[in-house]
C-alpha cells in the first residue's frame, strides 16, 4: 500500500460508507484494480479510516447528539442486535467476507430492493422526526443492520429500508441510519485495533500512522459531502438510481471474476 492507494480508499469509504451502495463492493473492486496486496494492515486501515466518515456525522448533527438522553437510549437499543451477531457468528462473518462472489450477488439483490422500495412504504404519513422514533421501532431498525455482516448488504442500505418498513421517511431512516452508524461502526473499529494490537508487537511504524492520518481526513471531508448531497438527492428522486447503480457494481464484479480476476476481499 501507498499513498495513492490511502487517499482513493479514502476517497471510496467517504462517498459510499453512507450510501446505500456497499462501501465493501467498492472497495473490492478499487483493490484489485491499484493491485493492493491484503495484509493485516491493510485490512486494519479499511475499518479505521471509518472513525473518519463517523466523525463527520456527528458534526453534521451536533445538536442532534445533545438533545437528549433518550436519543442515545434509542442508539444503545438499534445496536444491540448487531453486537450479538458479530459475537457470535464472527468465524462466519470471516468466511463470508473471502468470497466477492457473495458481495457481487448482495449488490444485485440489494439493488433490485431498491428499485422498488419506494413504492413499497407509504410515504404520506411517515414519521419524519428522529425524536418521535419508538424504542420498538429502534429495535427493529437494528435487526436490519443485522443483515450488513452479509458483504455487499450495505449497513446504510440495510437500515434505511428497515426504517422505512416501520413507517419512517425517506430522510428520518437515512438520518437515524447515519446515527445508528456512530456506535456501531466506532465499536468495530476499536475490536479490529485490538485484534490487531494482540498479534503485533510493534503496533504501527511512522508511514502506517501517516497513513491513518490521511485517510481519515479524507473520508471526514468527502463523508460530509457525501452526505449532504444523499439527504438533498433523497428527498427529490429516491432510491432507484441507487438501485440501478449497485446492479452495475454488482455485474462488475461478476465479469471480473468470469475473466479471470483475483479479487481480494479488504
Amino acid at each position: 500500500m501507498n499513498l495513492i492507494h490511502v487517499i482513493v480508499l479514502a476517497i471510496i469509504e467517504g462517498l459510499t460508507e453512507f450510501l446505500p451502495v456497499s462501501s465493501t463492493g467498492h472497495m473490492v473492486i478499487a483493490s484489485s484494480v491499484m493491485g493492493i496486496a491484503t495484509d493485516d494492515f491493510v485490512k486494519l486501515f479499511e475499518v479505521v479510516i471509518q472513525l473518519g466518515a463517523i466523525l463527520s456525522v456527528v458534526i453534521l448533527y451536533f445538536k442532534r447528539f445533545f438533545r437528549s438522553i433518550d436519543f442515545y437510549f434509542k442508539l444503545v437499543v438499534g445496536v444491540i442486535p448487531a453486537v450479538i451477531v458479530g459475537v457470535l457468528l464472527k468465524k462466519h462473518i470471516d468466511k463470508l467476507l473471502e468470497s466477492p462472489l457473495v458481495v457481487a450477488i448482495s449488490l444485485l439483490v440489494g439493488g433490485i430492493i431498491l428499485l422498488f422500495v419506494d413504492k413499497w412504504f407509504n410515504q404520506d404519513t411517515a414519521v419524519t422526526k428522529e425524536e418521535n422514533i419508538s424504542y420498538p421501532t429502534a429495535l427493529k431498525v437494528g435487526l436490519f443492520q443485522c443483515l450488513a455482516v452479509i458483504p455487499g448488504v450495505s449497513r446504510s442500505a440495510a437500515t434505511i429500508v428497515g426504517g422505512m418498513s416501520q413507517k419512517l421517511s425517506r430522510t428520518a431512516a437515512a438520518e437515524f441510519s447515519f446515527f445508528l452508524a456512530v456506535p456501531t461502526m466506532f465499536g468495530a473499529t476499536l475490536k479490529e485495533v485490538w485484534d490487531y494490537h494482540k498479534t503485533h508487537e510493534q503496533m504501527f511504524t511512522g508511514e502506517q500512522i501517516k497513513f491513518l492520518v490521511v485517510g481519515n481526513i479524507i473520508a471526514f471531508i468527502v463523508a460530509m459531502l457525501a452526505i449532504k448531497s444523499f439527504i438533498t438527492f433523497l428527498e427529490k428522486r429516491g432510491f432507484q438510481l441507487f438501485g440501478w447503480y449497485r446492479i452495475l457494481v454488482g455485474g462488475v464484479i461478476i465479469v471480473l471474476l468470469m475473466t479471470g480476476h483475483n479479487l481480494q476481499m479488504v
